[in-house]
């Protein structure tokens, strides 16, 4: 009989998973831990062949070490930047995804961000529930009919955007390294280079993927690129802007605003007395730590929980898929694995 550990699953997920996997994987045994999974959060029960995991643990070469029966990762997430792929890859690990859960819900989320920052509405929300004043003064915003949004990367989370964006009546610009001529011919936008795509942009919305080429691909020279007064928005990963860089160019006035629901060091962030009583061995970048804090200071930025991809649908859908990763890892035919 296998054994399956469950990291870091709400009671309502974990009672979907239990009925689930009751009926298609009946001798299968699941095991449900309340922590992420990491070198600082090592289970006390390591026999487990199969796992499941979210984007806010981290498996890497310790984990993996640590771990002498582990065969099948689950991530239930699209990214899995999270993952030594390579240190699995030399056990054997097979690791599988989820590879689209939430197209329409983070490209909404996109634009929850952005309208948030075009009407003012949190400052106008603030105003009225913590000030008890009811006056628009100061809060005039922005139209977005008529506006260029350049979208960075057009999978399905991106051409989600942009079918967003056309209904705002917004004229589209895109940049990807494999463009997809035939959806921008339906939707009637225009693919350009990655530098003219910053440059003709009112607003960048980023919907990338995190790897070695995309890290910081937001950072002080690209920046310099945007037009002034610019806005960004980010609810890919964190690590594909360079955020000290973003935090001086918003300080000074450069770019006009930014709406992130994902920050470099968010993990440090989520649980400061954790990094401060157990240190990291690689050394969070203390600067990018300072600077996520000013962001979150600063009046023309929202910062939100890497809260986009949690809706009930989203969610459910991550479950199900992750579900048939399971079953089809158990029948010795793995679907949506991760290339290496």
């Amino acid at each position: 009989m296998q054994i399956i550990a469950f990291f870091a699953t709400k009671s309502w997920e974990e009672e979907y998973l239990k009925d689930k996997l009751k009926i298609v994987a009946s001798d299968l045994t699941q095991i449900f831990i309340p922590e992420i999974l990491s070198k600082e959060h090592l289970p006390s029960s390591r026999d487990f062949a199969l796992c499941s995991v979210f984007v806010d643990s981290l498996i890497d070469r310790t984990v993996i070490d640590a771990l002498p029966n582990l065969k099948f990762i689950v991530t239930r997430s699209t990214g899995y930047d999270h993952i030594d792929l390579a240190a699995a890859g030399e056990r054997g690990i097979v690791i599988s995804s989820v590879p689209s859960y939430g197209e329409n819900t983070v490209a909404e989320y996109a634009f929850a961000l952005l309208l948030t920052l075009s009407r003012k509405i949190y400052d106008g929300a603030h105003r009225v529930r913590e000030e008890t004043r009811f006056s628009f003064d100061g809060l005039q915003g922005f139209d977005l009919k008529g506006k260029t949004i350049g979208v960075l990367g057009t999978g399905r989370i991106g051409r989600h955007a942009i079918r967003m964006a056309k209904g705002f009546d917004m004229r589209v610009v895109a940049y990807d390294p494999f463009p997809n001529e035939s959806f921008a011919k339906e939707f009637d936008f225009t693919y350009l280079s990655f530098e003219e795509v910053l440059k003709n942009s009112d607003i960048i919305t980023i919907h990338v993927p995190y790897s070695k080429e995309t890290h910081h691909l937001i950072n002080e020279k690209t920046i310099a690129l945007m037009k002034p007064g610019a806005y960004l928005i980010n609810t890919s990963r964190g690590g594909v802007v360079d955020t000290p860089a973003l935090a001086v160019a918003l300080k000074q006035g450069r770019l006009g605003g930014a709406g992130l629901d994902v920050l470099e060091e968010e993990g440090v962030i989520k649980d400061e007395l954790d990094f401060i009583v157990h240190g990291h061995p690689e050394e969070h970048s203390l600067k990018t730590v300072l600077a996520d804090h000013v962001l979150m200071d600063l009046s023309n930025v929202i910062v939100t929980p890497h809260n986009a991809f949690n809706t009930k649908e989203a969610l459910t859908r991550i479950l199900d898929t992750t579900v048939e990763d399971i079953v089809g890892y158990i029948k010795g035919k793995p679907v949506n694995v991760v290339p290496r």
